[in-house]
């Protein structure tokens, strides 16, 4: 317990960047700090979905600690440096996944240097490292759910319901060259109800990280819970869609259905994009789903001979198309490089992940991370690869084991295949979303539940205008890429007009030849290596100057 408990005075901190480079700090141009566009649509290029997204757990953290605390997301050196010099600190609080343990120990040293009575806290995934208190100069070394840790550590009541920050889900978005306005209530807002995943599959970070297989925390137990959240996020932020981080928030039915109950009593028409196990999802009907709100759910689509139980006994293929038949978007995540896979059966594998159409794609190698049960076996049978940095540990790379029929290098070339067969066969995820969007509005909009026609008059609204018109300059930007795609994207966007209002029939021409211009641009600029970085953000709470 730190001697001034809630008197002590706190700087909670991301990892320095620029991020989206190579340096000898760790970073890599290859892994930029945009989760879609490194590990989703990142093959797309100008089509690509670009946005980044805060460091939540330290918000989490800020939001449930009475000390005066202030949060630095996303800070370059020299404003980290800054801020320690500018305030005193008693405890400097660093959170950082294990790529980026090298940016850990320069903001140690940092420390040392220029607030040397500052206690150094160490958090995150980065904490996995073995031997990791040899590797940076930090006091503690926190593992697993940091709340409660820095509850205990500033003498409050660890047990003491979680206050949920008021967090924007995703910040500077940008797709076809176009930054979107940052305006109030035009992006979903972040639901955080636990952490870690009882499915427990043996390459899963996420899971190890929080207790392993069969282990999560709940932070919000009941679904009246998280409708008084969302309420308060609505009335403050005003937003009705909502980013539902939790590893697989559909198997906790009796949770989800309380609020679905509490939606329906009150007339919301909330959106919810969510994560699940196909198992998970199988536990409600379509239209359970599309009245608790969801309209987006990633889940993970691994090979048909993988025996991961959150796939047993689930047609895949089916399940997909059952979704977005109900306008509900679908996320599909596949690993590459399983150990059945084979130079000879992979690109089979990688066509059957294809073939499901989904709105987006992740694709990951199969990669053993410290701290995963994937990582103990790997390290046991001694194959894992002598030399390679952790800032290459990501699963976006290379293998950093020996595979048995799979060279690294080829891992790399299936990967990035991968990723390009999928853009290829089925076009931009923002052609697809707005398929499986058109196909949800006219399956609801003369549905009973008025909220759920509400929300899908939503949808249609966006579609008729800016996709409609994203569309007129993706069908054009997509010709030299697949034909066939090409007049797919056209025949959805002239049934989008016949669907849509005046407004809706006329924008496309005006703003579509706009999108198709920008969008030249920026497959210029990304050419010639532009690259894009977050915004610095400081954050201060209970704050009094020293």
């Amino acid at each position: 317990m730190h001697p001034k408990g809630t008197r002590a005075r706190v700087l909670l901190s991301s990892v320095f960047g620029p991020y989206a480079q190579d340096d000898e700090f760790g970073s890599r141009s290859i892994n930029p700090m945009e989760l879609y566009h490194n590990q989703v649509t990142r093959a797309q290029g100008a089509f690509s979905l670009r946005m980044f997204h805060r460091s939540w757990g330290i918000m989490l953290m800020q939001a449930n600690i009475s000390a005066p605390c202030t949060v630095l997301d996303f800070p370059r050196r020299e404003d980290f440096a800054r801020e320690l010099q500018e305030h005193h600190y008693d405890v400097v609080g660093i959170s950082s996944i294990i790529v980026n343990v090298v940016k850990v120990r320069e903001m140690c040293r940092i420390v040392r240097e220029l607030s040397p009575q500052s206690v150094i806290v160490v958090g995150g995934h980065v904490a996995a490292i073995p031997g990791i208190e040899s590797m940076i100069d930090a006091d503690h070394i926190v593992r697993g759910e940091g709340v409660a840790w820095m509850r205990r550590y500033l003498g409050e009541d660890e047990n003491a319901p979680v206050a949920h920050p008021e967090i924007v889900s995703g910040l500077r978005t940008r797709i076809m060259g176009v930054r979107l306005p940052d305006r109030k209530g035009a992006t979903a807002a972040t639901i955080i109800p636990s952490v870690g995943c009882p499915m427990g599959c043996n390459f899963c970070t996420t899971s190890a990280f929080f207790g392993g297989k069969g282990k999560f925390v709940n932070f919000f137990e009941t679904g009246d819970e998280l409708f008084e959240i969302m309420s308060h996020m609505e009335r403050e932020m005003k937003v009705h869609s909502f980013f539902v981080m939790d590893e697989n928030f559909l198997l906790h039915r009796t949770r989800a259905m309380q609020l679905l109950e509490r939606m329906r009593h009150a007339g919301k028409s909330w959106m919810m994009s969510v994560f699940a196990s196909a198992n998970a999802i199988r536990k409600y009907t379509a239209q359970e789903l599309v009245e608790l709100g969801v309209s987006w759910l990633w889940m993970g689509l691994e090979s048909p001979r993988a025996k991961y139980s959150k796939l047993q006994g689930t047609d895949t293929h089916e399940l997909t198309k059952e979704l977005r038949e109900h306008g509900i978007r679908v996320q599909g995540s596949t690993i590459i490089g399983l150990e059945h896979h084979t130079p000879d059966n992979i690109l089979n594998e990688i066509e059957y992940a294809v073939s499901h159409n989904t709105d987006f794609h992740q694709f990951m190698l199969y990669t053993p991370v410290p701290g995963t049960p994937l990582y103990q076996e790997m390290s046991e049978q001694g194959r894992l690869l002598d030399g390679i940095e952790y800032a290459d540990i990501h699963g976006q790379y290379k293998f950093n084991f020996r595979h048995g029929a799979i060279s690294r290098e080829d891992s790399k070339r299936f990967l990035d295949w991968a990723f390009w067969r999928d853009f290829e066969a089925n076009g931009p995820s923002l052609y697809r979303i707005s398929r499986t969007l058109l196909q949800g509005w006219k399956r609801y909009k003369d549905f009973p539940d008025a909220r759920v026609r509400e929300r899908f008059v939503q949808e249609i609204q966006r579609l008729g205008g800016v996709y409609g018109s994203a569309l007129w300059a993706m069908e054009r930007g997509f010709r030299n890429v697949n034909e066939k795609v090409a007049a797919q994207i056209q025949e959805l966007r002239r049934e989008l007009r016949d669907e849509s209002g005046m407004l809706g029939r006329i924008l496309p021409s005006v703003l579509g030849p706009v999108l198709l211009w920008t969008q030249r641009r920026e497959t210029r600029a990304l050419a010639r290596g532009k690259t894009y970085e977050p915004p610095v953000i400081v954050e201060r709470r209970n704050w009094v100057e020293a």
